[in-house]
């Protein structure tokens, strides 16, 4: 093990999308701490989750193996006792490591996360900023400040006997100014990240600050939701038509997301659209100025240049694109490429945006070697580290990235959806298992993913090819535990 391994700040925001960082061209949301960032870092701009929803994406990041191999494939799925997280290889080899907001590795609706053996021995959960879960550490805190969170936050009545992340509004409402800065779980997740790194000075650490923001409910502090104009907003990339010939549960949440029961493209004015795009720029506005708490105090305590920050997100949204809200089964990039940015300053390149083709089972085992521990030989990722670190093309990683989805919400099911895509340069496929349906898309000709080619004769030599890879690619995932120890 090196000398002196680098803390590790790990900022995991939940559900945003790819294209929502200032200085990697959104010319309309404001994000000035992650574009210091940007400044200070490598930045990743296609890096691509393996599962496009909460539970099978994060047990694969945090182990570095896909869902299919963690066994972790869907939401309400409890992670099994014998998955290894990277927090728990590094606290074996002296981290201290520590959490605040959300894990969901374990199913929470209705009941407080069940953990396994994580590593994390400071651990402040909040699975989201609502009222659910009496042990959520953030419901507590509002109440310790004055008054209880159902008298400040403002309810819309559409939420008035449910409480919790629908994404539905009432009276056309999809989107409303929600708890004021100060009170906002972005804020909690802030302050307990800077009260556990000025604990743990002089000891290498590991805190994940994973804030809710900006999933939905599209709820933004009022003070940001105030300073984006939805007259400015971009409409969502959706071409009329465009889904009669996707497959099936493409049209089915184009009527209300989740299965037909959630927020609805069919059913919202261009108006509405412009609302939903601008109060989900206004949270990540909220989260990028807590975040630029953290990154402060950093600053401040001479603790900068020894600090690697991550900063992802498990997965997209689709924020209209396509004619669907939120997420599903599909594997758009709207949904499966997200944000990736890592910065190191006394090892890492600086100012570097790198367009190489990564996944997030890459992000374990680069941390374990920026720290100097052995790369566990369960991980399926391929380190970053040299790249990052000047010693190798930074423009190349990847032939081309795997995505899967093993029915990994509860609200499709009739037929239940099993999906697997390849992306590369070129093209991206989708295979839908027990359907004739598919995707196929030149990537070259149509950036956008609007004009399926799964059933053009002029392209059958091209989707052969690519069933191929996607083959392979399965055939890749699966388990290299137990390791061979002998020819036979």
């Amino acid at each position: 093990m090196m000398k002196t391994p680098p803390n590790i700040l790990w900022i995991c925001p939940d559900q945003q999308r790819f294209d929502t960082i200032g200085a990697l061209g959104n010319p309309t949301i404001r994000t000035p701490n992650l574009d210091k960032l940007v400044e200070t870092g490598v930045s990743f701009t296609r890096t691509f989750c393996q599962c496009p929803v909460c539970t099978p994406s994060r047990g694969s990041f945090l182990s570095g193996r896909y869902p299919s191999t963690t066994r972790l494939r869907q939401n309400g799925q409890q992670i099994p006792e014998d998955t290894l997280l990277v927090t728990r290889i590094l606290a074996d080899c002296g981290y201290t490591c520590g959490l605040a907001g959300k894990l969901h590795l374990s199913p929470c609706d209705g009941r407080a996360e069940k953990r396994i053996d994580d590593g994390y021995s400071t651990f402040h959960w909040s699975h989201g900023p609502f009222p659910k879960w009496e042990e959520n550490e953030y419901i507590q805190w509002v109440a310790s400040r004055g008054k209880p969170w159902e008298q400040i936050y403002p309810i819309p009545p559409a939420w008035a006997n449910r409480l919790g992340p629908e994404g539905l509004g009432a009276d056309g409402r999809y989107s409303w100014a929600g708890m004021p800065a100060e009170l906002h779980q972005s804020y909690w997740c802030a302050d307990k990240a800077i009260e556990f790194i000025r604990r743990n000075r002089g000891r290498p650490w590991l805190f994940s600050v994973n804030f809710f923001d900006p999933h939905h409910p599209f709820d933004p502090p009022a003070e940001y939701l105030q300073k984006y104009r939805p007259e400015d907003m971009p409409l969502p990339d959706y071409r009329e038509g465009e889904l009669e010939r996707k497959p099936r549960f493409q049209a089915i949440d184009h009527q209300g997301a989740y299965g037909g029961g959630g927020l609805s493209f069919a059913g919202t004015t261009d108006l509405e659209h412009r609302r939903i795009t601008a109060a989900y720029y206004a949270m990540i506005e909220n989260m990028d100025a807590n975040i630029g708490r953290i990154l402060g105090y950093l600053e401040s305590s001479g603790l900068r240049d020894d600090t690697l920050v991550v900063f992802m997100s498990d997965h997209g949204e689709m924020l209209g694109d396509h004619g669907i809200y939120l997420k599903g089964p599909y594997l758009y990039d709207a949904l499966t490429r997200v944000p990736l940015i890592i910065s190191w300053p006394a090892g890492f390149r600086q100012a570097l945006v790198s367009p190489a083709l990564v996944e997030l089972v890459d992000l374990a085992p680069t941390l374990l070697q920026a720290a100097g521990v052995k790369v566990h030989q369960g991980m399926q990722g391929r380190s970053l580290y040299d790249l990052c670190a000047g010693r190798r093309d930074a423009d190349r990683h990847r032939e081309n990235v795997y995505s899967e989805y093993h029915n990994a919400m509860s609200e499709h099911r009739d037929p239940l959806p099993y999906l697997a895509s390849v992306r590369d340069e070129r093209y991206k496929i989708i295979v839908y298992a027990g359907l004739e349906e598919g995707e196929l898309y030149d990537l070259e000709r149509d950036p956008k993913e609007q004009d399926n080619l799964w059933d053009d004769p002029g392209c059958a030599e091209v989707r052969q090819l690519y069933l191929q890879k996607c083959l392979e690619r399965q055939m890749f995932t699966a388990d290299p535990l137990p390791p061979r120890v002998a020819r036979f």
